[in-house]
């Protein structure tokens, strides 16, 4: 029985002796918040996203399609959403406007693809803006993937 219950501690000790992870095998990590929707004097909703990239990796360029829809539920607007640069580690505030549509018409936005990805010196790569993608809203209106 002892003897038993030593192999196992050792092996589990092994176990956890695996090969370091790498920063370079860390994933990317990517926040986008639906931080703000305020209606303009010209009739648009502005919506104010904070976008995070908390990974290693600087982007020239990020982009993502959006689908807006009413309080029906029924798809008023695809837009894309440029992000421009996203510097590795940091953080950047934009805002959008949807002319002639009041945020009270604004159920939910929903991220429906990626349009643009890509590392500095590197190939595009839309899954790595996307699967490595969480959307959080601090509004009245629901974001998400």
């Amino acid at each position: 029985m002892l003897h038993t219950l030593w192999v196992v501690v050792i092996s589990l000790g092994l176990i956890s002796l695996g090969a370091p992870v790498l920063a370079q095998d860390a994933p990317a990590e990517f926040t986008l918040d639906l931080n703000g929707a305020a209606e303009t004097d010209g009739g648009a909703c502005r919506l104010t996203y904070v976008v995070v990239n908390s990974s290693e990796i600087d982007l020239s360029r990020a982009a993502y399609e959006v689908a807006i829809f009413d309080v029906q539920g029924v798809v008023q607007r695809l837009i894309a959403l440029d992000f421009g640069a996203l510097s590795a580690g940091r953080t950047k505030v934009l805002q959008f406007d949807l002319p002639q549509m009041s945020c009270g018409m604004i159920s939910r936005i929903i991220i429906n693809d990626g349009i643009a990805c890509e590392p500095v010196g590197g190939a595009e790569d839309i899954s790595l803006c996307m699967d490595a993608l969480t959307a959080t809203s601090r509004t009245a209106i629901q974001f998400g993937l």
